[in-house]
Formats: C-alpha cells, structure tokens, sequence
C-alpha cells in the first residue's frame, strides 16, 4: 500500500500541469485544446462545476452549463494533455461534494450563492 502512493506521488510530481484548488460549486472556464484534422484550435467550456472525484493522475470533474434551454455536461480528466489551462471565475458555497440536485433546478433556484472571504 506504501509503494502505491510512493509511485501516485512520483507520477503527480512528473505532470507539469499546475492547476487553481476549485471544488464542487465553484464556476470555472476549461480551455481545451480541439484538434481537427492538422488544425488545432482552443475552445472554451465555462460551468458550474457538480463533482470531483478520483484521486492522483486519474482524478476527473465534471462541469456542467446551460446552452439555451439544454444543460450540457463534460467530464474533463484533470491531467489531460488537451487541457491549456482552468481558471476559476467564482468560488460557490454548497454543503456538499457532488451536487447533482442541480440538475433538476431551473431559473432562480440554480443559482449558487458565492463564497464570503
């Protein structure tokens, strides 16, 4: 068990990339690399993020946003090469770790309040 998180801490330290702290509720922009033929663009995914989950390189989140009147969810792998950068545009405060009531909200009630420093 030692040497598991021996090896974790080992491949942690060998990814460069360097990620703000955001958990459930926080309102984050994903800019992900899109690679189309030998074209390669960045776009831009901005939400509300519901879950983290996982631990050492195969940790994961999912975000989820309001295009129109649809919701769209993304699970983003938070080692990914394809991810340029995260950045963290509003600090939710929610009293729980995945937050998938949120899904059936609509309106008002989606909001979440933002966190007080």
């Amino acid at each position: 068990m030692d040497l598991v998180k021996i090896v974790e801490n080992e491949f942690a330290a060998e990814t460069k990339h360097e990620h703000p702290e955001f958990g459930a509720g926080d309102t984050v922009t994903v800019s992900y690399k899109i690679r189309e033929g030998n074209k390669e663009r960045i776009q831009n995914f901005r939400g509300v993020v519901i879950q983290v989950r996982g631990r050492g390189n195969t940790k994961t989140f999912t975000i989820r946003k309001m295009s129109g009147n649809i919701g769209v969810e993304r699970i983003f792998p938070m080692y990914s090469p394809f991810i340029d950068k995260i950045e963290v545009n509003k600090f939710g405060s929610v009293r729980r770790k995945r937050i998938f009531y949120l899904r059936e909200l609509t309106g008002k009630k989606a909001r979440i309040k933002e966190k007080r420093f």
